[in-house]
């Protein structure tokens, strides 16, 4: 089933409120949000990868899907949010995962998170089917309609192969490109 973008600021502002007490539901949020990664590969993230950073850093990991190396820099908000959750942490292992299951030997199930997401955003009022996905193709769409990032740049970051993909992707259909088309010089 087709998850969508939150196409709406606010939106976002209220559940970064919602989740304001729950570091680590923050941190996957704002990381989803921020990275552009599928949340599968965030969920494999260890403590180690993001300890000591600082804004401007470079995450290094391997995409699960493509097997290709991949990156995130660190900003000021994902700086933020890793500290807030890192203070909350017990004891800070850096082999661990940095969102462990209950069992605490592997990391959450993307399936859990799925579910999360869904249950945030129908507290808030979002009525479009949203999941993982959702993260990925809002972070696409902000980066696109609020930041000016060309769909050439976001099929590079995405590893789409046509832009029809990425505009899709973002929840730009054919029919917002159509009336651009007609938009007189």
């Amino acid at each position: 089933m087709k998850v969508y973008p939150i196409k709406d600021e606010l939106k976002i502002k209220t559940l970064k409120k919602l989740l304001s007490n729950e570091p680590r539901n923050l941190l996957l949020f704002t990381l989803g949000l921020n990275s552009g990664l599928r949340m599968g590969d965030i969920l494999k993230l260890k403590v180690q990868d993001v300890l000591n950073k600082g804004v401007g850093d470079k995450v290094y990991l391997v995409e699960g899907k493509t097997k290709k190396q991949n990156y995130f820099i660190i900003n000021t908000e994902v700086l933020r949010v890793i500290e807030l959750y890192l203070d909350t942490l017990p004891t800070l292992n850096p082999e661990s995962f940095l969102f462990p299951s209950r069992k605490g030997s592997t990391p959450l199930l993307v399936e859990s998170v799925n579910h999360m997401i869904k249950k945030w955003c129908k507290e808030i009022g979002i009525k479009e089917n949203v999941g993982c996905h959702t993260l990925r193709k809002t972070f696409g769409y902000f980066q696109h309609k609020k930041f000016g990032v060309s769909v050439p740049e976001l099929m590079v970051r995405f590893n789409h192969s046509s832009q029809d993909t990425t505009l899709r992707y973002i929840g730009i259909d054919s029919k917002v490109v159509n009336l651009m088309l007609m938009n007189e010089i």
